[in-house]
């Protein structure tokens, strides 16, 4: 790593990757290591300085998170963050304790030392976000108040050992001058330089790339989507034509998807592309499954088939396959069950589960460090289309999980007609940037309707919109009425075989964001 860079340790934060955003936001290369990890890994990343994330822990539990204390004693700069003030009075001597007042939600901190120079330049008087069962009773030896509520401490310093702590959440939007003070650790303490540039990046990863690769050939299984599309160009940037990416018609794709992709990043972007029309092996495996889960096996496994059978192919026209590119993205490999704190693992890496063993193709995953907004602006400083970087999210399974019971050739296509509705008069109003995510969900429950005086007995249409950051939770859109009134009388006017339409009004949780 050539650039400046700050070390995360997580001690189970729910806010651990909000800390990394909102330096990488100051053009500052960040990192999240569990807070178990060794002192040489800390070290490895030569970093200019390190943040204690908060967590759900006390120090004083017989299960606290086991970190090193002796990440106190590396000389570099440390910010310890609500649990990370803890750890360190804990550590270094003080005293914690259970706090008679707990504190969840705004307050407001008094500085008591505007010298400190994490406080540089903010008023004297802070509105915060707290969230914390436990405070400071004693400061360890050395260190002095910087910082106060009406009922604990908000704020220690020792700069002689260059560490300085706060009790609330300077990443969350509730503390609105929060990233002036992180700015004020980046830049007046740590010295770091804002040299994390999307421009550094192409061209630092282009010449890695081109150093690992050699001479050798490589395969990319392309979605259409934003990651996989980005990781593709980068690496063919790199080697040119000895990429070969795999593009592969399930059957559950959006309408005219399989050319539009095509059209994008073949004519466009000039990528060695392979098309592979599969719809017919994918849709004779799905026939007769209704069960969620089952349909979603069905359709990954057979993708990994006709992905073998391509990539041996592909390794007889070329003399060989050696490289595997993936869209592997930073939360990918935070949560993933390779990287393991006190933080919950929410899902495997999924990237590269599944994979046939007979392939031992070694891994590029150029966008491994960074974040889905840092991917959408590597793709524009790389000339790509907004049509790709703006898209919205589409689940892996595709159409399949949005079409409750069985999937058929007919069924498809009435989603398919109805997805197309959804998404034109979004982009029409002008939404589909706003939005997270907009769909259809085609229901296996018909109902009575009349048209032109005649009955019909048709599908019910349910219209998804969500509102998310990062798709762990979400909040239903609503939609103007105007928007919902022309989709729903475009799709029971123009698509026969569905007569009603509904508007999903369920947040994240209690639901999902797919009904499958």
């Amino acid at each position: 790593m050539d650039t400046s860079s700050i070390v995360i340790l997580d001690f189970g934060s729910q806010y651990t990757q909000l800390i990394a955003r909102r330096i990488r936001e100051q053009n500052v290369f960040s990192v999240v290591l569990p807070c178990t990890a060794k002192l040489k890994e800390i070290a490895s990343y030569k970093p200019l300085g390190i943040i204690l994330s908060g967590g759900p822990s006390s120090v004083y539990d017989s299960d606290a998170p086991p970190a090193d204390p002796g990440v106190l004693q590396l000389g570099k700069p440390v910010l310890g963050i609500c649990y990370g003030l803890q750890f360190i009075t804990h550590h270094l001597g003080g005293k914690v304790r259970s706090a008679e007042k707990r504190e969840y939600g705004h307050a407001q901190v008094s500085v008591v030392d505007a010298a400190t120079p994490l406080f540089s330049g903010l008023p004297a008087s802070l509105q915060v976000w707290m969230s914390h069962g436990d405070e400071a009773l004693d400061l360890p030896p050395g260190f002095h108040l910087t910082a106060k509520t009406s009922n604990a401490v908000a704020g220690i310093a020792n700069p002689e050992k260059k560490i300085w702590a706060v009790q609330f959440h300077p990443e969350v939007h509730h503390t609105p001058l929060g990233t002036e003070l992180l700015r004020n650790f980046l830049f007046n303490i740590c010295n770091a330089k804002p040299d994390w540039t999307p421009e550094h990046f192409i061209q630092s990863t282009v010449s890695a790339i081109r150093d690992k690769v050699g001479d050798d050939h490589a395969i990319c299984a392309l979605s259409g989507g934003v990651d996989s599309s980005v990781a593709a160009v980068l690496v063919h940037r790199a080697i040119g034509d000895r990429l070969t990416c795999v593009f592969v018609d399930n059957g559950v794709l959006r309408k005219n998807e399989f050319f539009k992709v095509q059209e994008n990043l073949r004519g466009k972007l000039g990528l060695n592309l392979v098309a592979v029309d599969a719809s017919g092996r994918f849709l004779s495996k799905l026939a007769g499954i209704t069960d969620p889960e089952t349909k979603r096996k069905i359709i990954g496994n057979e993708f990994i088939a006709v992905f073998d059978d391509e990539a041996h192919r592909i390794a007889q026209q070329t003399g060989g396959v050696d490289w595997l590119v993936q869209g592997t993205l930073y939360p990918d490999v935070i949560e993933s069950s390779s990287v393991k704190g006190p933080s919950q693992t929410i899902k495997s890496h999924h990237n590269v589960g599944g994979l046939p063993e007979t392939m031992k193709l070694k891994l590029i995953e150029p966008l491994r460090d960074l974040f889905k907004d840092e991917v959408r602006r590597i793709g524009r400083d790389l000339g790509m289309p907004d049509d790709i970087l703006q898209r919205q999210p589409f689940p892996g399974p595709g159409l399949a999980v949005r079409i409750l019971g069985e999937i058929t050739p007919e069924r498809v296509a009435l989603l398919q007609e109805a997805d197309d509705i959804v998404v034109t008069e979004i982009k029409a109003a002008g939404l589909y940037q706003q939005i997270w995510q907009s769909f259809a969900v085609l229901l296996p429950v018909k109902s009575v309707g009349v048209m032109g005086d005649q009955r019909t007995y048709a599908y019910t249409c349910a219209i998804r919109a969500v509102h998310s950051e990062d798709g762990m939770t979400a909040d239903w859109v609503p939609l103007p009425y105007d928007v919902l009134k022309k989709i729903s009388s475009r799709i029971v006017n123009e698509i026969r075989g569905i007569n009603r339409v509904v508007y999903d009004i369920t947040s994240k949780p209690p639901g999902t964001i797919e009904w499958e």
